[in-house]
């Protein structure tokens, strides 16, 4: 029995996800084809003029947007932004510093610190747990 190796493919938004950039700002060969893992190694190692311009500029998917913000997606929803933003967009509002913004930096300090704080709790169980069965 021959093993044929098929050649893995994605759908252009999940390409582009994997890439950190908006499908709908990519050129229409990108968005009308699929992508070959090879293909999406390829563009990772050596991104074209077309994947700079969008990473450095944009605009950005949501999830590039709130993690320039330093909030979650939720919070960007919750602060009225469900459209991409540029980089010019998303540094004005980093400068304006609305309140929404400024509430929202803060829950996801604290989400932060809760993280943190649970995985030391769970940390020192499991320790406790591993000198009990010694």
């Amino acid at each position: 029995m021959t093993s044929h190796q098929t050649t893995q493919t994605m759908k252009p938004a999940t390409a582009a996800k994997k890439l950190g950039v908006y499908l709908e700002a990519t050129p229409a060969e990108f968005q009308e084809g699929v992508v070959s893992r090879g293909e999406l190694n390829a563009l990772q190692a050596d991104p074209p003029a077309w994947l700079q311009e969008l990473r450095s500029n944009g605009p950005h998917p949501r999830p590039v947007v709130a993690a320039k913000l330093g909030i979650s997606i939720a919070g960007l929803a919750r602060g009225g932004v469900t459209e991409p933003l540029t980089t010019a967009q998303i540094d004005e509002l980093k400068k304006d510093s609305p309140e929404w913004l400024q509430k929202e930096r803060a829950t996801q300090a604290e989400v932060r610190k809760e993280t943190v704080r649970l995985k030391e709790k769970n940390a020192a169980r499991a320790e406790q747990s591993d000198d009990a069965r010694s």
